[in-house]
């Protein structure tokens, strides 16, 4: 029929965020404190050289009110090939950098200039819950390889290499994870990088945008720098918007191979055209700038991840490991099964977070969004008394819920 909608979006799954959202905001509205952990952004500003610099480009005429290049301004490419020098240490060109309007663009550029019905995408279970539904949207499909917490949510070469086939278009692989908050070691990194090196002619995609928010001297190792040889099918995807606290500016990027950034930069043009003129000079100074706030901000996540690790193991029966980066925890939860709720025991961990968020007004993610049920993703931006006071309340909850 003319007024349907496209079958492409039968395969989409409905998000449980915005539903969980939907709930905290009636209870907000209602006057009602919520603890939120559900959010994946900093509740930290940026540096105040941000701002600055953005007022100073808007003075500029004419200027930010302008285009600029779909890929990005030059200085902006030149920042980022020259951070990802010094930080990540590998060496790239320009050209091979689109801007996008935040990593989640740049992603979705990828998956429209790369899959197509047939191709397989392997991507390791737990998952931000975007990268299925891009390879989805495009007529992929996603192969998950199942980690477990006793391996740290780290996926072995062997498993990973099962998931291989001539069908693999593509590995995306996030590191630090969200939602695990897992971060693969040196060691760990480069045996998933051999095995697709020697066993797949496929694409890695690989998702740093967490990358500079690692703990307890943790050190990231990027997978381009691991594999010198293959970097003609490898592609790094980061951005400004958790490392500088910059979520609302929207800024990401890409680093490809140039024939893939110019197909990249071609559906770019066909979108969104330039990321926002003023955003791109922002986050100039941001890259370029002092990272003293960079490392406060890291300090302070550092020091409430282990007040809401502490707090959420404190939970009868619950667990959660130490994550070694990003600001996510990710509890297992299944404990709390068996509580009564609406007239029945809950029996997974969508229900739980419900009844968490009714009766303890604590809202946070129920783990099967990422692929991983029984498990819940609690995030720690925000401060360590919110934590405490948002963990207790589960907790009181829990042992009402148990006299009755």
């Amino acid at each position: 029929m003319p007024t349907s909608l496209a079958k492409r979006l039968d395969v989409v799954q409905p998000s449980v965020t915005l539903a969980m959202n939907a709930r905290a905001a009636e209870k907000r509205a209602a006057g009602i404190d919520v603890y939120a952990f559900g959010v994946g952004e900093p509740d930290f500003e940026p540096p105040a050289f941000v701002f600055e610099a953005a007022r100073k480009a808007m003075e500029v005429k004419p200027g930010v009110s302008k285009y600029t290049a779909v890929t990005g301004i030059p200085q902006l490419k030149q920042a980022i090939c020259a951070r990802t020098a010094e930080i990540r240490g590998w060496h790239a060109k320009p050209s091979q950098v689109t801007v996008a309007v935040g990593a989640k663009h740049a992603l979705f550029n990828l998956a429209l200039s790369l899959y197509e019905p047939g191709d397989e995408v392997v991507i390791p279970a737990p998952y931000w819950v975007s990268y299925p539904e891009q390879v989805k949207l495009c007529g992929a499909t996603p192969v998950f390889v199942e980690t477990t917490e006793e391996a740290g949510f780290k996926m072995s070469p062997q498993a990973f290499e099962k998931a291989l086939s001539p069908k693999t278009k593509a590995v995306i692989l996030c590191t630090p994870s969200n939602p695990t908050g897992s971060a693969y070691h040196e060691a760990e990194l480069k045996a998933i990088v051999d095995v697709w090196k020697t066993k797949s002619d496929s694409w890695l995609i690989v998702d740093e945008i967490y990358a500079d928010l690692v703990y307890d001297g943790f050190k990231h190792v990027s997978a381009a720098r691991l594999a010198p040889d293959a970097l003609d099918r490898i592609v790094v995807v980061d951005g400004v918007s958790k490392t500088y606290a910059m979520t609302g500016w929207r800024i990401g990027w890409s680093i490809a191979p140039e024939r893939l950034a110019k197909a990249m930069d071609k559906v770019q043009g066909q979108s969104t055209t330039n990321a926002t003129a003023i955003a791109q000079h922002a986050a100039i100074a941001a890259i370029t700038g002092l990272q003293d706030e960079v490392v406060k901000m890291r300090d302070a996540f550092q020091k409430r991840r282990d007040v809401m690790v502490a707090e959420l193991s404190s939970i009868p029966g619950v667990k959660c490991r130490t994550p070694e980066g990003a600001f996510y925890a990710f509890a297992d939860c299944r404990a709390l099964y068996g509580i009564e709720y609406k007239g029945k025991p809950i029996s997974n961990d969508e229900e739980a977070a419900f009844w968490m968020l009714d009766e303890a007004n604590v809202a946070a993610v129920p783990g099967g969004a990422f692929g991983a049920p029984g498990y819940i993703r609690f995030s720690y931006a925000t401060n360590e008394d919110r934590i405490r006071g948002g963990i207790a309340s589960i907790k009181a909850a829990a042992e009402r819920a148990r006299k009755k």
